[in-house]
């Protein structure tokens, strides 16, 4: 397989050119173009109930759909649904977690499940779901807004709502970002608490905070 990632950092899409008969694996809705002697396949990855736990507390759609070549080599484009980045993480059998939602694409031998990563606040519907996969392969995840690593050493404090992927090797806690008052009125909701030694992916800009700027555009007759 060879890539490239175009449109970086506010459209990407990747270019995927495949050998025949190797496919790889993406979210629905994300092809975006191919050649026509590439073959889908769409249905319930890993099974019924690991599909629907991924949909309902990862984000993810139920079905996903695979890509293959047939009759030599094929292309295919993918983007995903926000404007923003694209970044691929090579995998050697680790395991990383991604924001629900940040998942684009697979090629290999890679497991996605799903992982609670704190508590769901009523408050703003923020919260922290991820998904955690492992294996041996290319992963491709995607951002609103570019995507900038940090590699944290010791403590490192990020807004969830910016969190795109990090290593397994950190540890993390989800809790607010000040007190309650701080908390309803400075703007800020949760934060995830890192601490150990291990890379994250952050995204430069907030979806939730866009959501809650349209909404009250609608609401208050703004245009």
């Amino acid at each position: 397989m060879r890539y490239e990632i175009v449109g970086k950092p506010s459209y990407s899409l990747v270019k995927v050119e495949l050998e025949e008969n190797e496919r790889i694996t993406a979210e629905a809705g994300a092809m975006v173009s191919m050649s026509s002697n590439i073959t889908m396949q769409t249905k319930a990855r890993g099974g019924i109930l690991s599909s629907l736990k991924r949909s309902v507390l990862g984000g993810e759609s139920f079905f996903m759909n695979t890509f293959y070549a047939e009759n030599g080599k094929g292309e295919i484009l993918l983007a995903p649904m926000m404007v923003g980045d694209v970044q691929s993480l090579e995998l050697n059998g680790e395991t990383i977690f991604v924001r629900s939602g940040s998942y684009l694409a697979s090629v290999g031998d890679i497991e996605i499940d799903t992982k609670w990563g704190g508590a769901k606040t009523f408050f703003g519907g923020e919260g922290l779901f991820l998904l955690k996969i492992k294996g041996t392969g290319t992963l491709f995840v995607s951002s609103y807004g570019a995507i900038v690593e940090k590699y944290v050493e010791g403590d490192y404090i990020i807004d969830t709502s910016h969190i795109v992927a990090f290593e397994e090797s950190l540890n993390f806690k989800v809790r607010k970002a000040g007190n309650w008052k701080s908390f309803f009125f400075s703007g800020e909701g949760l934060v995830c608490n890192f601490s150990g030694m291990g890379k994250v992916l952050i995204q430069t800009r907030n979806l939730d905070a866009l959501v809650t700027w349209m909404k009250s555009k609608v609401k208050g007759g703004g245009n």
